[in-house]
């Protein structure tokens, strides 16, 4: 494996039965490099993750990763018990069992991902988009090179989806680490990924964005949405901050 791979599948599959989860799958991450995967609803996107952290072993195949890989995971969603008092402090100092998470490393944490002012509030009470980002801060603790984020997006509207995507390059600028991340909206993360893995069991097509968005393969699942998608705007005199709160506008927006 060359030194500035962190992680490598060389011909993993994955069976249950006769049931073929996952077919043949090559891939590798680079570092300073933003691999996304997508593909549709059961296409076998977290599954590949949970192969390329160890969580599951594939039925064959093998997946390497760099002996100094470091690896942050978002999951795509978490269950809280919402009659367990937790606020965002406690749940981050949970990240290593094995030794004591630092508030000061906590707060530059929150402080990257933009919810400094909420490392007080219970975790219930978070709203989408501000879970998404306490759960970033909770894979930077782990001071990665490599980043898993599986949909992190999720449950974030429009405009915060965009905001998200542009702080996981800039987080990957700043760190020089490598990023996989799943997404099903390859639209909305072409600016901000390097190569793309269209993924339905097996890899129907990967480069790329806008390669991958012309290939018949995409197409085939898709349709040909890219040309058609376009992010939704409007025009006003105010913004909205990270909660929702009316603030003043820091931006002219054009049609």
């Amino acid at each position: 494996m060359k030194s500035n791979v962190l992680l490598q599948a060389a011909e993993v599959s994955l069976r249950d039965g006769d049931k073929v989860l996952l077919d043949t799958i090559d891939l590798s991450i680079k570092k300073r490099e933003i691999v996304t995967i997508i593909g549709p609803n059961g296409a076998g996107k977290t599954t590949l993750l949970n192969l390329l952290l160890g969580l599951r072993k594939p039925s064959s195949g093998q997946v390497h990763r760099h002996n100094n890989c470091r690896i942050g995971y978002m999951p795509q969603k978490i269950q809280l018990n919402p009659l367990l008092p937790l606020n965002v402090e406690h749940f981050l100092s949970l990240v290593d069992t094995r030794s004591s998470t630092l508030k000061a490393d906590i707060n530059t944490a929150l402080t990257r991902t933009g919810v400094a002012d909420l490392i007080n509030t219970d975790m219930t009470r978070l709203s989408g988009g501000e879970v998404q980002r306490v759960l970033l801060a909770r894979a930077l603790l782990r001071k990665p090179n490599l980043l898993v984020l599986d949909e992190p997006v999720q449950g974030v509207d429009l405009k915060g989806q965009d905001q998200l995507y542009k702080l996981i390059s800039e987080i990957r600028d700043e760190l020089g680490c490598g990023v996989l991340m799943v997404s099903h909206d390859l639209h909305l993360v072409m600016a901000s990924t390097d190569n793309v893995i269209c993924l339905n069991q097996h890899i129907c097509c990967h480069g790329h964005p806008e390669s991958v968005s012309n290939h018949p393969a995409y197409i085939e699942l898709f349709g040909n949405s890219i040309s058609h998608v376009a992010a939704y705007t409007h025009h006003h005199d105010h913004d909205h901050n990270l909660h929702g709160e009316v603030c003043e506008a820091t931006f002219e927006e054009k049609e």
